[in-house]
């Protein structure tokens, strides 16, 4: 039992648990759950199987999925039925299912979240794997565009990238404003300031939409509607900064 107890400690403390099989080497039985637990006594060390196990279930289940909350929290989500606007029933958080943002992103599509262009020759690239974006493009390292466009190109981005990196900012600020509101609502005699609560919750959600915006706009810059989503951006914003 000695020998098993550290074999399987080891194994646990290094996530390794799941899969692992019996030590002599002629042998490829894995040890049971039930077994586990026999041999193991340590409370802390059976809390990091169960972990283990509980991951290892999420991640075998197509339709299961973590909160992606940046912050930390270990809710388990149900992809089913979980559109755009439903948040998780722990943190709140809403999360995009559809690819490897953190966050859901509307109105930019998942292709905008993933997507970059080189400010010199319009040149689209994935920003994970840094491949061309399109197949067919085979120019990688030569650009020939104009200066002038370059130059054009990398002011618009830069106007974008700042409003939407205001955005954000002004977002975590809400943030901040509403878990300092919702400390003083715990101090005695304070009166109820849930409208208070209530219009942060607004200015972090206007705030985001606002930072995806801009991500949309970028990307969608000859569509013909852009006007009327500029004018609805423009509105929202004047709009936020007011409350």
């Amino acid at each position: 039992q000695p020998c098993w107890r550290e074999y399987l400690t080891t194994r646990i403390e290094q996530n390794m648990v799941v899969n692992c099989t019996c030590p002599i080497s002629e042998c490829r039985a894995q040890p049971t759950t039930a077994f586990i637990y026999s041999i193991v006594s340590s409370e802390e060390i059976i809390a990091k199987y169960e972990k283990a196990l509980l991951r290892r279930y999420v991640e075998c289940c197509s339709n299961l999925t973590w909160c992606t909350n940046p912050q930390g929290c270990d809710q388990i989500l149900l992809k089913d039925g979980l559109g755009y606007g439903a948040a998780c029933s722990k943190c709140s958080w809403i999360s995009c299912f559809n690819c490897n943002f953190p966050e859901a992103h509307y109105p930019a599509s998942c292709s905008h979240m993933s997507r970059m262009t080189c400010a010199k020759c319009n040149h689209g690239f994935c920003w994970r794997c840094l491949k061309p974006w399109r197949p067919n493009h085979k120019d990688y390292y030569n650009c020939s565009a104009m200066v002038s466009k370059a130059a054009w190109q990398e002011k618009r981005f830069q106007d974008y990238n700042e409003r939407c990196t205001f955005h954000h900012h002004a977002r975590e600020f809400a943030v901040s404003l509403r878990n300092s509101v919702s400390s003083i609502r715990e101090m005695p005699k304070i009166r109820n300031l849930t409208f208070v609560l209530d219009a942060c919750k607004v200015l972090e959600q206007a705030r985001k939409v606002l930072a995806y915006s801009c991500v949309y706009s970028y990307y969608n810059q000859d569509n013909e509607s852009m006007d009327i989503v500029e004018q609805q951006t423009e509105t929202l914003e004047l709009l936020t900064n007011a409350l």
